[in-house]
């Protein structure tokens, strides 16, 4: 399986990272963009553009929430009276808070990023492994079970000696940069799972450079309020009272987690029910968090905001539901064999030949937005002869001599024949296209058969 984000060709190779590796082939990630005859396919990373800007923003708005948790939100008088004595020590004003400030988020950074290095780095074995769906279930078994600490049914718990090393108090500089640094382990009871599944899915990405960046932007998140808090400490009695509303919070992270654990397994679930299970978790989310959730907290907004989630749920629900409902029919495939090429000589159409796999992401993508768009079907149902290869099961002797015979290094690859039977290697794909991108593909290889 690929999972949504840096895809390598190490496990998305179809005869399956062991045999790869023993042949020496090569395991490094290549750009994106179109194979050209004398190039081999690259194979594309998918967080970039917008898609990266609304994952990074989600992260840090992630970051932000975890100072609502009931292990965090405590340390942030702690923190903010820390910063304002240091400064009232120096006699510098503002200027010496902002530099304690930056001392403390510095150190927060550098933990967490360290982290996501450190898991990142372990991207070509997890990569190898999650194409196993007995994985995929123990990682998705293994993020519910974080989950239900959040959800209050256990507590996660450090030694006492590691707690108080940590909570110990330095002055200067170095006792700020030192509090950034040690945050993680006071707060791990809370923080910890949620910040343990996204290391699950960091280390899936083999990325050490993207998992620097997704730390940093979730110690962002983290420290940036405690920074401007401590700027304007004076706001400090304005903020809401400890109460049952963190909890809330709390669970809030759990169903997060829960979530988290569907996106692992959907790749292993049959036809649509990637989606049902989706939306179901969505819609028990709702309801839980939205109303059946008794926390109760000071201020008057938060009845408002119980409800804004709850429906925010509710609106997700519905939007997967009809998005589902509303997707039309896909393309009609025929199995590969040597008699359907040579029909589609007779009747002068260009072929294109899909190698796929159920646990390839990219593969599920261009099957359920891709070739289910009213337009890409048409063209193909009227003008080609539209052939899949699914090399989800390995050890079928006719899919391993195709697989040597076009070249295919990893899936997805589609490969585009003109209606002379000769490949047209600069249109070959190997990562997932929109329909409007891969229509133009279609309209250059009628064009090229003409």
């Amino acid at each position: 399986m690929a999972v949504a984000l840096g895809y390598k060709n190490v496990y998305r190779d179809p005869y399956g990272y062991p045999e790869w590796q023993g042949r020496g082939m090569p395991i490094e990630s290549a750009a994106a963009g179109l194979a050209q005859a004398s190039e081999e396919p690259r194979v594309p990373g998918a967080l970039y553009g917008w898609a990266m800007i609304w994952t990074l923003l989600g992260i840090f708005a992630g970051g932000m929430a975890l100072n609502l948790t009931p292990c965090v939100y405590p340390l942030i008088p702690i923190t903010v009276s820390y910063f304002g004595g240091q400064a009232a020590k120096g006699g510098e004003g503002q200027g010496k808070l902002a530099a304690h400030g930056l001392c403390y988020m510095t150190g927060l950074a550098l933990t967490n990023s360290l982290l996501g290095v450190v898991a990142s780095l372990t991207g070509g074995l997890m990569g190898a492994i999650l194409q196993n769906p007995v994985v995929l279930i123990v990682v998705a078994t293994v993020l519910v079970f974080f989950a239900t600490s959040l959800f209050g049914l256990w507590e996660m718990r450090l030694p006492s000696g590691l707690t108080q090393a940590a909570a110990k108090s330095y002055t200067g500089y170095f006792g700020s940069l030192f509090m950034g640094l040690t945050l993680g382990v006071v707060a791990a009871p809370c923080i910890g799972p949620f910040v343990l599944g996204l290391l699950t899915w960091v280390a899936s990405m083999g990325s050490p450079w993207l998992g620097f960046v997704i730390f940093f932007t979730l110690s962002l998140g983290l420290g940036l309020p405690l920074f401007l808090l401590a700027m304007f400490s004076g706001q400090l009695e304005k903020l809401p009272r400890s109460g049952g509303w963190i909890v809330w919070v709390r669970k809030l992270m759990g169903w997060v987690l829960v979530a988290m654990a569907v996106h692992f397994i959907r790749p292993i679930l049959p036809g649509q029910w990637g989606t049902i299970v989706l939306v179901l978790v969505a819609l028990t989310a709702g309801l839980h968090l939205g109303w059946i959730d008794q926390s109760q907290a000071n201020f008057r907004a938060f009845p408002w905001l119980k409800g804004g989630v709850g429906v925010a749920c509710l609106v997700l629900a519905t939007f997967l539901v009809t998005s589902w409902s509303m997707q039309g029919p896909g393309v009609t495939w025929k199995p590969y064999s040597d008699e359907v090429l040579k029909e589609a000589q007779n009747l002068k159409k260009p072929v294109i030949i899909d190698f796929y796999a159920t646990w390839c992401t990219p593969c599920v993508e261009l099957e359920d937005v891709t070739f289910r768009d009213a337009s890409v079907v048409k063209q193909a149902e009227s003008d080609f002869v539209m052939v899949k290869v699914d090399v989800t099961k390995g050890g079928n002797p006719t899919h391993e001599r195709l697989l040597k015979q076009y070249e295919v290094k990893g899936v997805p690859t589609i490969v585009f024949m003109e209606a002379i039977g000769k490949e047209r290697r600069d249109l070959r794909l190997v990562d997932f296209l929109p329909p409007d991108q891969f229509l133009g593909r279609m309209a250059e290889l009628r064009k090229g058969g003409d």
